[in-house]
């Protein structure tokens, strides 16, 4: 019973030293992480010919190995970069949708660590020990044109079984001639997520993909499992409560319940919202140091010794979330008054070449919105919402508006100003306030699912609040996250 007792206690001691050398080359990889940031990534849109530079940089670096092991439909290099030395084989891949490259950008900072000065010790440990194989932007031609799908256009996530399109043939013959032990799926997910039953986003959201309907768990699928759980704990000290966990219905087509059952520990990996970072470089920040520590504890052996049980208790993802949410208003309709919710999503609309976007909103949904939560929330009770008046005055363009004029314009109800001549192929404006043709006319307020929100909120005879193209504006001083209007030709 003694030795017992001694032999457990060193156990707990071992599995304490593991978890604090975990917990500090996290912190440090977090703390450091400007250091290693690629800067000539700095935006979501990136394109093929972007990586390529970085990618032929490493060409002439012995410690890596560049092979092109395959072609977009459009002809693009499909490039896998290999380092280490070890015996485990670890492959991460991204983009395979092309409007997902959070974790792209975040490749190539953990290639930049590697490549640093620094972090001796922990680097040696990863690569005496794995042998790291990176496949970036497995969808090129989809980022080109910033669409989830391919040239062929179907999704390369659902063509594991026939093979139909070039890219996933390439997916498929890298994971066979590996035949990695653990595999990361690099995705990016609709910033509408949230963690279960809380107003808060899922940042991050992980699945180990099941490999049959029966969702068995065997070894390949419990190993990737743990280290979700122990990357699960990492976001949870940078984003606490912003972690969400998706459902493991088997997907026969999909290629992540197929490596699963092909053998490698298949590990999905979703971006989702943060809030002020519409670019995704927090979540960037957080996969750098996530996949990092994750591939650490890979190389020590010690998500070994953490409970499988944990895994399910991660929320389950939920989409409950919308960009702005306003509780309560007063809407008349018919000569009646109600009380309603009004749900707002802000959709992006990219420029010709999809490398930047506008903003185009809609009401997603209206009613009893009490279950659902928003990045931002008005509680609108006693307010009534009032469609916006056209200015009396036509201007002469852009540059003639004044934002603190055009602020006095909403305070007066007004949401839309006329121009004797809209400008040439632009459709958005930075002035908070709807730009339109000479002849128009506004439309009578009829609050309805896929309108764009664009009215006033009025109480006591005195307009508070602005909304123009889904965006709230406080009439008061305080301030907004306004970032665009519409310039309207219809």
């Amino acid at each position: 019973m003694k030795m017992k007792l001694i032999i457990m206690c060193c156990l707990f001691f071992i599995a304490a030293d593991s978890s604090a050398q975990e917990n500090d080359i996290t912190t440090a990889l977090y703390d450091t992480y400007e250091q290693f940031k690629e800067p000539s990534l700095t935006k979501r849109r990136i394109k093929h010919k972007e990586l390529q530079p970085l990618i032929n940089r490493l060409k002439a670096d012995p410690k890596y190995t560049v092979k092109v092991v395959g072609k977009s439909i459009e002809g693009r290099n499909l490039s896998l970069i290999s380092i280490g030395t070890g015996p485990t084989s670890v492959f991460l891949w991204s983009q395979m949708h092309g409007d997902e490259p959070t974790a792209t950008q975040a490749i190539f900072d953990i290639i930049n660590f590697l490549n640093g000065d620094t972090f001796s010790e922990e680097k040696n440990a990863i690569l005496s020990n794995i042998t790291l194989h990176f496949l970036p932007m497995l969808n090129p031609d989809g980022a080109e044109a910033y669409t989830r799908r391919n040239r062929l256009g179907i999704d390369i996530n659902r063509d594991a079984l026939m093979l139909q399109s070039p890219e996933g043939r390439t997916l498929k013959k890298v994971r066979d001639s590996l035949d990695a032990d653990f595999g990361f799926n690099l995705h990016d997910q609709s910033t509408y997520y949230n963690a279960e039953r809380t107003e808060k986003p899922a940042t991050i959201s992980y699945l180990a993909p099941a490999y049959n309907y029966e969702k068995d768990i065997n070894d390949v699928r419990g190993n990737a499992m743990k280290v979700i759980v122990f990357m699960n704990r990492i976001i949870q000290k940078y984003a606490p409560g912003q972690v969400g966990r998706y459902n493991d219905d088997f997907e026969p087509r999909a290629f992540g319940d197929n490596i699963q059952k092909w053998g490698t520990s298949a590990i999905l990996i979703e971006s989702g919202g943060y809030p002020g970072d519409p670019e995704k470089q927090e979540i960037r920040k957080l996969n750098y140091v996530s996949i990092l520590s994750a591939i650490y504890t890979i190389a020590k052996e010690n998500y070994k010794n953490i409970p499988l049980e944990d895994y399910e208790k991660i929320p389950e993802n939920d989409r409950m979330l919308f960009d702005l949410k306003i509780k309560g208003l007063t809407y008349n309709l018919l000569g009646h008054n109600y009380t309603l919710d009004v749900g707002i999503h802000r959709s992006e609309v990219d420029n010709a070449s999809h490398s930047s976007f506008y903003y185009s909103s809609t009401v997603a949904d209206q009613g009893d919105l009490s279950t659902f939560y928003g990045y931002e929330t008005l509680d609108a009770s006693g307010y009534t919402v009032k469609g916006g008046k056209v200015h009396p005055e036509i201007f002469k363009s852009l540059e003639s508006l004044k934002e603190a004029e055009v602020l006095k314009f909403l305070k007066q109800g007004y949401t839309y100003v006329r121009l004797e001549s809209l400008p040439t192929g632009k459709k958005d404006t930075h002035l908070p306030i709807q730009i339109v043709g000479k002849d128009f006319k506004a439309p009578s307020l009829n609050l309805r699912a896929g309108m764009n929100p664009t009215f006033v909120l009025e109480k006591d005879n005195k307009i508070d609040y602005a909304i123009i193209n889904g965006f709230l504006i406080r009439l008061n001083g305080d301030k907004s996250n306004f970032k665009n209007a519409l310039i309207l030709r219809k």
